[in-house]
């Protein structure tokens, strides 16, 4: 099953988390296929971001600028929106981030999903929502092969146990009030997400793309970690697909999915970092040995159930993943057209066949 434009023309959605990197490129996907868009938003995180260089506010129907920790003013502007669509990307999202604001962390990726259930709840018309966690919110075990939807919720750090309890928390309100209310609730776990427009600190791309920018030696943590590495636009195209088969069949998809890669693309930081480096030969890089906050080790998504119950497959292989993004940078670097930029990265990837059908890297 592909994602259905004829689907979203006109459908009327609400979105949080719209200025972030994957809200924004989320955003963009809907608006090309005639949606309705509403975003309710903090301000975009970093100075130079996605929301502003792809002029993402463009085509929105409303985008608020607020804190979905404010309860009243995120259910006047869902009800104001009148959504049939949700998806709740808003978050806390940074694991080191975290250990530094584990309060903050908690506030914005628990309360915040309890405000936004409740409001849901308080607005008639919404017949779907999609609430976005983590492959982090898995009890990690170190285990090589893949985390499956029914794994215990868990995480050491303040980040990866936030969103274990949103999972909790979308588990208690989908049983105590939206079932019985005919609104359909899932929630989505997907992998280390990468892709043109993301800034954000602390992260290894855009921490690589500063290096290549300002001519800096890229220092690395955890060169042995391995992460389900992804295209944004893998995860959002199973985001895409999961609403609609909880509009157009309910209760029956409500429930947890995993959107991860093809587990040979679940690979080392340093296995990144040298694909990268081979790629842009003028940026170098070495390891960071200075004491580092506990990360999990070893992680992996199991997206058997996506495959089998929603026909969802990845499209772009990990390296063809790097080299879009990479695309991505040097259109905006040269002052290019980063809306049209984007636009084009999303219809390229549309008419991709599936990963499987490309040979292994």
């Amino acid at each position: 099953m592909e994602v259905n434009p004829d689907f979203w023309q006109g459908k009327r959605v609400f979105l949080t988390g719209h200025t972030g990197f994957k809200g924004g490129w989320l955003s963009l996907w809907l608006q090309a296929m005639g949606a309705e868009v509403h975003g309710y938003a903090l301000s975009p995180p970093t100075q130079t971001n996605l929301f502003a260089v792809a002029e993402v506010e463009l085509g929105m129907a409303s985008s608020v600028i607020a804190d979905i920790r404010e309860a009243n003013k995120l259910k006047r502007a869902m009800q104001a929106a009148k959504p049939e669509i949700i998806f709740h990307l808003a978050a806390q999202p940074l694991v080191r981030y975290s250990y530094l604001q584990p309060a903050e962390t908690y506030e914005v990726n628990v309360m915040g999903t309890v405000h936004l259930l409740d409001s849901v709840r308080k607005t008639p018309g919404v017949r779907a929502v999609v609430n976005v966690t983590t492959d982090k919110c898995y009890q990690n075990r170190e285990w090589v092969w893949g985390y499956r939807e029914n794994e215990a919720m868990g995480g050491s750090d303040p980040y990866s146990s936030s969103k274990g309890c949103a999972e909790l928390v979308t588990s208690a309100y989908r049983q105590s009030f939206l079932a019985a209310s005919e609104i359909a609730l899932a929630s989505a776990r997907a992998g280390n997400v990468i892709g043109g427009g993301d800034w954000a600190t602390e992260r290894l791309i855009p921490d690589f793309l500063r290096a290549l920018d300002a001519g800096a030696t890229l220092k690395i943590r955890s060169p042995q970690s391995t992460r389900p590495w992804q295209h944004v636009l893998e995860p959002l195209s199973g985001y895409l697909t999961l609403a609609e088969r909880l509009y157009t069949e309910g209760m029956s998809f409500a429930e947890g999915w995993n959107f991860g890669p093809t587990d040979e693309d679940a690979r080392p930081v340093r296995w990144i970092v040298e694909r990268m480096a081979e790629m842009r030969e003028d940026v170098s890089w070495e390891c960071d040995e200075t004491p580092q906050p506990h990360e999990a080790n070893y992680l992996k998504l199991d997206s058997s159930k996506a495959h089998l119950r929603l026909g969802w497959q990845p499209r772009w292989r990990l390296q063809t993943a790097l080299q879009k993004t990479l695309t991505w940078h040097e259109a905006w670097r040269t002052k290019q057209d980063m809306r049209s930029v984007s636009l084009a990265q999303m219809t390229e990837y549309q008419i991709t066949g599936r990963a499987g059908d490309h040979v292994a890297l």
